[in-house]
């Protein structure tokens, strides 16, 4: 019987141990089968230095019962007395289940870790060989090779080894069992291993010499003929063995599996033979192969069966390989499968991915690899295919700082520890963090932190995968720096020839001129320099990720040269998070937004500022606008302030747009592209009343003081009355005045003509602000008839003259500045125009779509590609808004919702009143916002207007990247972009013409 005192002390021995069920531990060190050890301290001492003490303890009872009664007391006894042994059986009973559950099953494994000898504590590939020679059948051969994981196990957690060294073991262990695995099926078909030499390639992290516990073994099959033997039916015979060779590795026994041979690798994957000969290898790759299987080949070693053949076939591919880099397309190519593979992980995972996520294990390899290729073109000493190695190989030859290099090596070191530790407990293939606390405090411990282990493995994981977030920085750019600043005297640097091949491969099309930028940039030993040199190696990662480097890094030197000497400048980039990254991205996103910069550097405030990048109100910018003409001298003066006001607010939405559609580190992309647009489209069209506000009281005021001799206002009609202005767009508008009590009737019209002439004239004075140019070719008898009217002869006008067409224009009619009442009444006018008592009848109905018909023939320009024109082509803007606009004219009437001058707000009101299934309007409304953006692409990449996709090859990228596409894919957006407007054709066919 226990005494509960007794008890007592026991149960606070054990938490203190670091026990978690101390009642459970209790109850196990009373099992008989621990009888003899159950009381000596040195036990307990050692089973409280574990990952997990209680897991250790329930492996070693299940171990000691499994014992013979003979067995039992040698090894209880060797476990008191030998510390190696001790250490190591219970370190991997505390990291492992998996392997507590083999060594209960084969309970004499136990011995393999007692030798305690110089080869035993360094095994290569002869000891393991050795190890499996007895293994003949695929179940003796998994329980041989868990004898040996037992022992590399052992090694790994007692820190015998370190990550790099484990890693090499299991690549050797794996290397030995492909070995085996071969010479079993060889055995069971000694006729086709007779006519046929076959030899295994490993790739990946077998090939490189850096394996998991657990992780698929890929490979690639090499087959030749033998004795004379005739080609095909060699290589129908390696098949053969290539198969078995696979079945018996990855087949599930009594004794579980191994792991899986992937041979997807090889050339056409899945669907290319799985054996091929050299010379189809050799073929392939020449002729056919992608950028990514030259990386692949980056870690290619002959690890079973013919040698010789293995080697002839590392030397014949070798070669092409280290040309990958020379290969058009290649970074496109290296970053479009690097992205590819973040997308594919779930959302809920992203976060605890260690391998695949955002500062993940992918990470430092893509980059190695990458720096490999591109610099071993002239470096043998770079061809390597261990991630560790290499990025040593880089630091040494001065492609990597020394010091950069050393971070993300212990980065890279513990983020393997962490997934070999995760492997290893129940040795499944996974590389996500667990979420359970238990299983974070035991992989904490196995990684020697005790005190807080969940709290401080999450604290040094975000630590150690925030450094690898950065890596681009420190891998790809900061060299670049060192090598034209040359500020440490001894240091090895990249050679101007290997700079230049660097920025080539990274996507700068003038690498001796971007290296001309970089050293006047950060040359010096000013505190200017100094904070250059720390903002470049970002910048120049976040141009790169652009469509166009070379003009952004050139926009950042203009900048930086008008506002070098500012004092808030360079500051605001070092300190405020989000202006530098915001920059980057504006300045290599196309030509309007550096344009809009460069005429004043110091919009770029609005980039630091949380709130800067918000639209502002149509009653702010008004109210900016009058005042800052209010103060001018004259209207020429009064103009060019309301004008600058409009260069910064474009400046602002173009910023907003770009960085919402691109995204940043912190925030992904806008997924709401309707928003998008309607946010561009409002922020335009607001800006542009605001500036007609201010262009009126500027004319009226130079000429007239304060009152004109009519009442005078202006109405905004087409994308203008719509809030769907795009950066290129025109302002059309309508003038009505009515002349003022007492004054004259051609006095007033007089003075209303000179008030547009000099609006015009002012508006469009050569300066350094984008002109905004006046179009009133939608107003009565067009540009026939005259520039403005007032409210009665507007009247008479409509009643008498006019056509279906103009009361069409009229439902975007609004008015923006000038008289509020006399806009109103102009409104009230319109109304029973273009929103008929019944609707429209028939015959006006057949007369718009007779308009649209015409327009569609003869309005197109010669030679455009009709599916990728956004106004005129099909199922572009002009066939969703004249759909829209003939459901307000036939139903506006009788639902007020379409009474709007907008047109996803009325597509919105028709479905809601049933006039337009869901899918329909769904399908009208995505062509429309698309047609939009592109639209809007267009102006901002080539800083003018444009109704269809660039020709040249980089702005059609630009536009590509503002749309959410990656690098290279612009075939893919042209298709999607004729897939979408394919689709709202079809709706307009059925809905317009009735078809």
């Amino acid at each position: 019987m226990t005494v509960p005192g007794r008890r007592s002390s026991t149960f606070i021995r054990l938490l203190r141990s670091g026990f978690t069920d101390p009642s459970t531990a209790a109850r196990l060190l009373d099992a008989d089968a621990l009888a003899a050890v159950r009381s000596d301290p040195v036990l307990l001492d050692a089973l409280g230095a574990t990952a997990d003490p209680d897991l250790a303890l329930l492996g070693l009872v299940r171990l000691a019962e499994a014992q013979s009664a003979d067995d039992r007391p040698v090894l209880l006894d060797t476990l008191v007395s030998a510390k190696p042994l001790r250490d190591r059986l219970l370190g991997v009973l505390g990291a492992s289940e998996a392997l507590g559950d083999h060594l209960a099953r084969h309970p004499g494994d136990w011995r393999s870790l007692v030798t305690y000898e110089a080869a035993d504590l360094h095994p290569g590939l002869p000891e393991f060989e050795r190890g499996l020679a007895d293994a003949h059948d695929p179940v003796r051969l998994r329980v041989s090779y868990r004898r040996c994981l037992l022992s590399i196990a052992a090694r790994d957690v007692c820190g015998t080894t370190d990550v790099a060294q484990t890693a090499a073991e299991l690549a050797d262990l794996a290397t030995a069992t492909l070995r085996a695995a071969l010479r079993i099926a060889t055995a069971a078909a000694p006729q086709d291993a007779a006519q046929c030499r076959l030899a295994v390639i490993a790739m990946g992290k077998c090939g490189g010499h850096e394996l998991n516990y657990v992780s698929d073994v890929d490979v690639i099959f090499v087959g030749d003929a033998a004795n004379g033997a005739d080609e095909a039916k060699a290589v129908q015979a390696a098949t053969r063995l290539a198969s078995h060779l696979m079945r018996i590795c990855s087949e599930t026994t009594v004794e579980g599996t191994i792991w899986p041979v992937d041979a997807n690798l090889r050339p056409e994957g899945r669907n290319g033979p799985l054996v091929r000969t050299l010379a189809s290898h050799l073929a392939y790759y020449q002729r056919w192969a992608k950028t990514w299987e030259f990386q692949a080949l980056l870690k290619a070693r002959a690890v079973a069966g013919d040698a010789e053949l293995g080697a002839a076939y590392i030397e014949a591919i070798s070669p092409l390989v280290w040309q990958a880099a020379e290969r058009e397309n290649f970074v496109a190519d290296v970053q479009k499968m690097r992205r590819r593979v973040v997308d594919n992980i779930p959302a809920a995972q992203v976060d605890r991915e260690l391998k695949l996520g955002p500062g993940g294990l992918r990470d430092v390899e893509f980059a190695v690899q990458l720096l490999q290729l591109v610099h071993g073109r002239s470096d043998a000493t770079l061809h390597s295919g261990s991630t560790l190695d290499a990025l040593h190989a880089l630091a040494a030859g001065g492609y990597v700082g020394r010091a950069d290099a050393a971070q993300l090596g212990d980065a890279y070191r513990f983020l393997r520890a962490m997934e070999h530790r995760i492997q290893l407990y129940r040795l499944r293939r996974t590389h996500l963090v667990p979420q359970d606390e238990a299983d974070l405090r035991r992989l904490g411990r196995s990684m020697g932190l005790r005190t807080e282990p969940v709290a401080e493995l999450n604290k040094a994981w975000r630590r150690h995968a925030s450094v690898v977030r950065r890596l681009h920085e420190k891998l790809f750019y900061r060299p670049l720096l060192d090598a034209v600043a040359q500020l440490t005297p001894g240091e090895t640097r990249l050679s101007p020839r290997a700079a230049g091949q660097r920025l080539e491969a990274l996507g700068y099309a003038d690498p001796t001129a971007a290296l001309r930028h970089l050293e006047a940039l950060s040359s010096g030993v000013t505190r200017k320099a100094a904070i250059q040199r720390t903002l470049l190696p970002v910048l120049l990662g976040w141009f790169a990720d652009s469509a166009d480097p070379d003009a952004g890094l050139l926009n950042f030197r203009k900048v930086s040269d008008a506002l070098g000497k500012t004092p808030w400048y360079l500051r605001l980039l070092r300190d405020e998070g989000a202006a530098a990254e915001n920059l980057a991205r504006v300045l290599s996103a196309g030509r309007l937004a550096p344009d809009l910069l460069m005429r004043a550097p110091e919009a770029v405030a609005l980039l630091g500022d949380p709130e800067g990048l918000r639209p502002r109100t149509h009653e702010a910018l008004e109210q900016e606008v009058l005042a800052a003409v209010g103060r001018a001298p004259h209207a020429e003066a009064a103009v060019a302030a309301a004008r600058g006001v409009r260069r910064r607010e474009l400046f602002r939405t173009t910023a907003a747009d770009i960085i919402g559609s691109y995204g940043t580190e912190d925030r992904p992309a806008e997924e709401d592209h309707g928003a998008l647009v309607d946010r561009v489209g409002g922020a335009v069209s607001d800006l542009t009343a605001a500036t007609l506000a201010g262009a009126l009281r500027a004319a009226v005021g130079d000429n007239w003081g304060d009152t004109l001799p009519t009442r005078f206002a202006v109405i905004g009609v087409g994308r203008f009355g719509g809030h769907e202005l795009g950066y290129g767009s025109d302002a059309d508008v309508l003038f009505v005045h009515e002349p003022r009590a007492g004054v004259d009737e051609q006095e007033a019209a007089k003075a209303a003509q000179a008030v547009i002439a000099e609006m015009r004239r002012l508006l469009q004075l050569p300066t350094a602000d984008p002109p905004l140019l006046i179009d009133a070719d939608l107003r009565p008898e067009g540009r026939s008839g005259p520039l403005v009217r007032t409210l009665g002869s507007y009247a008479a006008y409509y009643r008498r003259w006019s056509l279906t067409w103009e009361s069409q224009a009229l439902l975007r009619a609004q008015p923006v500045a000038g008289d509020a009442e006399l806009g109103s009444r102009f409104i009230d006018l319109i109304d029973p125009l273009r929103y008929p008592v019944e609707g429209l009848g028939e015959d006006a109905v057949r007369e718009i779509r007779r308009l649209k018909a015409r327009m569609e023939s003869e309005r197109l320009p010669r030679g455009a590609d009709p599916t990728l024109h956004t106004k005129l082509g099909r199922g572009g803007l002009s066939d969703v808004e004249w759909t829209v606009q003939l459901m307000q004219m036939r139903h506006a009437w009788a639902e007020p919702g379409l009474r709007t001058t907008r047109t996803r707000e009325a597509l919105a009101a028709a479905h809601a009143a049933g006039l337009i299934p869901t899918e329909e309007a769904q399908i009208l409304d995505e062509a429309w916002v698309l047609a939009t953006r592109v639209r809007n692409a267009v102006m901002l990449v080539r800083g003018r207007a444009g109704d269809t996709f660039p020709t040249e090859a980089r702005e059609l990228g630009a536009v590509g990247r503002y749309l959410g596409y990656a690098e290279g894919t612009a075939g893919e957006m042209l298709d999607d972009y004729r897939r979408t407007t394919r689709r709202a054709r079809a709706v307009v066919d059925e809905l317009f013409y009735g078809s």
